[in-house]
């Protein structure tokens, strides 16, 4: 029995219980004669979409933050970037003198200029957090909230000239959907992409996901360098790094800056993975959503590992793309999908709140 309940505190109860659900909601997909092909398939193209956002929560809850509810100054970092390679028509260029290689280059360069805002962005960030130490997760909500509004006043008034950013009949601002057919968009989805099966099969969609692991295997290695180590001592034990000679306070810094990034890159991946860019309320609760997935994967608020944001993307994303066919079938005339994101994702957070170590000091 004590086996039993070790190899269960190690899975983790939310784990088990998501991932059960979601093998029945498979289950019952099948015995229906569902698409159940089609819809692998949507989960391995949002997977590989949602991803990089949840990989920004690795640096800063291991840094000491805790889950970065506040990912969405990062969000609107990757969102400016790809309007202003959109508005200088950067990957129509790039054709005229390298035909083919518009695109491809057109996106690195999105990402190039959005991590190069989002640094500085989350150095000020980290700021903020390091003299509200113990507040952190009330407070980066409250950012990350307050930095979408204050964006959609700037998107409204936002100088760009361009055709498929403008609101149309010439009005200024950028519009609520912005189209990425001229730069890059779903180029990721589609590069290397596959059926299992013949085209009725499972497509993989080998870009997108192969991009992913790449990011994930850059973080990774990034943690086992003497910085990515300070980075793990300052939030895992403030006291002893500090003692060791490490400057807490900058590492906590570090790890907020290169989650921000994260972010930033992150939202370009999602974007162009519809084709099309949100800007406004769109991110408002994307931050939420990889708090979630992190922590269904098997992450606390204080430690997270790269295979917490491989497993847990993929239970989330499951459950969200797979639940919807199966309950419209099974309760005709209802669609309870959202209802289904909001319990397992809140569910999950207030969850991993109520096993936070309460009367620890990060000083």
């Amino acid at each position: 029995m004590s086996d039993f309940k070790k190899t269960l505190d190690k899975i983790g109860i939310p784990r088990l219980i998501i991932f059960l659900f979601f093998s029945f909601i498979v289950f019952l997909a099948y015995v229906n004669n569902l698409n159940v092909t089609s819809y692998i398939g949507s989960v391995l193209k949002y997977w590989g979409m949602w991803g990089v956002l949840v990989l920004a929560m690795v640096p800063s809850i291991n840094c000491g933050v805790g889950p970065n509810f506040g990912v969405s100054l990062g969000i609107v970092c990757g969102l400016l970037g790809t309007l202003l390679v959109i508005e200088f028509d950067v990957a129509g260029a790039i054709n005229a003198s390298m035909p083919g290689w518009g695109s491809w280059i057109s996106m690195f360069i999105s990402m190039l200029i959005s991590a190069f805002l989002a640094w500085f962005v989350g150095v000020g960030y980290g700021k903020i957090l390091n003299s509200v130490k113990g507040s952190e997760m009330t407070v980066t909500t409250y950012i990350g909230y307050s930095v979408i509004y204050l964006m959609c006043i700037l998107w409204f008034r936002a100088p760009f000239s361009s055709g498929e950013i403008m609101w149309p009949l010439g009005g200024k601002g950028v519009r609520n959907q912005v189209s990425m057919e001229s730069s890059f968009g779903q180029l990721l989805n589609n590069a290397g992409g596959f059926y299992i099966g013949g085209e009725s099969g499972v497509f993989v969609p080998t870009g997108i996901l192969v991009f992913f692991f790449l990011m994930c295997f850059i973080v990774f290695v990034f943690f086992k360098t003497k910085t990515g180590k300070a980075i793990s001592a300052a939030g895992e034990n403030p006291q002893f790094a500090r003692a060791s000679g490490i400057n807490v306070d900058k590492m906590r810094i570090n790890g907020v800056a290169i989650s921000t990034m994260l972010g930033a890159v992150g939202i370009i991946v999602y974007t162009q993975g519809f084709g099309f860019l949100q800007a406004y309320t769109a991110p408002l609760a994307m931050g939420f959503q990889c708090v979630a997935s992190v922590l269904i994967g098997g992450a606390t608020t204080s430690k997270a590992r790269i295979s917490h944001v491989i497993i847990g993307t993929f239970l989330f994303q499951g459950l969200i793309l797979m639940t919807p066919p199966v309950s419209n079938y099974l309760l005709a005339g209802t669609d309870i999908s959202d209802t289904v994101r909001q319990i397992i994702q809140n569910g999950v957070i207030v969850y991993a709140l109520t096993k936070v170590k309460r009367g620890v000091s990060s000083d």
